[in-house]
């Protein structure tokens, strides 16, 4: 099996205009997009578009059967997979569409499943091979607390023969209050393997605001481990929406300037399931 976990710890550090650092331990499910039946019957914990202690619904990722929001001036994409479509075809006709051509390789997406039946993910990423085996592709698809979604595409690099997707996008995505829509996400991903390592770096020009990192080493899928991360990691999914509340209410404290989700509807660009907000 292709499929493990990820024992991780997360680290956000806001530079500017003040500093504001916290990390917290996760762990995350990377999984092959072509063994999710076979998670589905060999665990008992996990099962697959339907409700479990673990559960993964493939609606929840790529919702590319839908209409893309305040597309920009750029973007070519014309979205036509259906909702049938399973994931791994979303994701592949998602990089076509984009100029990457994945057709017949895996496909590996980090995430963190749901958690008696409830999910929240800031951010999950793709790592997409072609049929030779090459990793050709990484995606990151990131989730604000509205349940708004956007796909960022990461150029690829190669670093002591390692595959490196490394680029700085123009954010155009409203994730937290208390950074602007118009600054831009610094990807930095490297190929999963015996450990899990990504960067995001949040830039304003030149000059750096946040960093945020994530990585840990690979374990492998059990039973055992499934029941025994529900203790030791409880409530993963409530916990992260939690963390993020109460380190909002902290950077309110600390007098961090905060931004209307409102203020800037017009540079939220490309988005899936917009807030009714950017609507009115």
């Amino acid at each position: 099996m292709q499929s493990c976990l990820y024992e991780c710890r997360v680290m956000h550090h806001r530079l500017v205009p003040k500093e504001h650092k916290f990390s917290y331990r996760i762990f995350v499910l990377a999984l092959d997009l072509d063994e999710l039946e076979t998670c589905h019957k060999a665990f008992t914990f996990f099962s697959l578009n339907r409700w479990n202690l673990y559960s993964f619904n493939e609606a929840d990722y790529v919702p590319t059967y839908e209409k893309i929001h305040n597309p920009s001036q750029n973007t070519s994409i014309k979205l036509t997979p259906a909702l049938n479509n399973s994931l791994k075809e979303r994701v592949i006709s998602y990089l076509a569409l984009n100029g990457i051509d994945c057709a017949g390789g895996k496909v590996t997406l980090v995430t963190v499943p749901r958690i008696f039946g409830y999910a929240f993910n800031p951010v999950s990423f793709y790592y997409c091979y072609n049929q030779t085996g090459e990793l050709v592709a990484a995606m990151a698809e990131v989730t604000n607390t509205f349940k708004e979604m956007k796909l960022y595409v990461v150029n690829k690099s190669t670093v002591n023969n390692r595959p490196r997707f490394q680029a700085r996008i123009p954010k155009n995505f409203y994730v937290s209050p208390f950074s602007k829509v118009d600054l831009a996400f610094d990807f930095d991903l490297y190929e999963p393997s015996d450990s899990f390592a990504v960067r995001i770096d949040d830039y304003d020009g030149e000059l750096k605001t946040l960093i945020s990192t994530m990585s840990g080493p690979k374990r492998d899928i059990t039973d055992a481990r499934l029941l025994g991360w529900l203790f030791k990691y409880p409530l993963i999914t409530f916990r992260i929406i939690a963390l993020i509340h109460v380190h909002a209410l902290r950077l309110y404290l600390k007098k961090i300037p905060w931004f209307k989700k409102t203020s800037a509807a017009d540079r939220q660009k490309d988005l899936f399931r917009p807030h009714q907000s950017l609507n009115q």
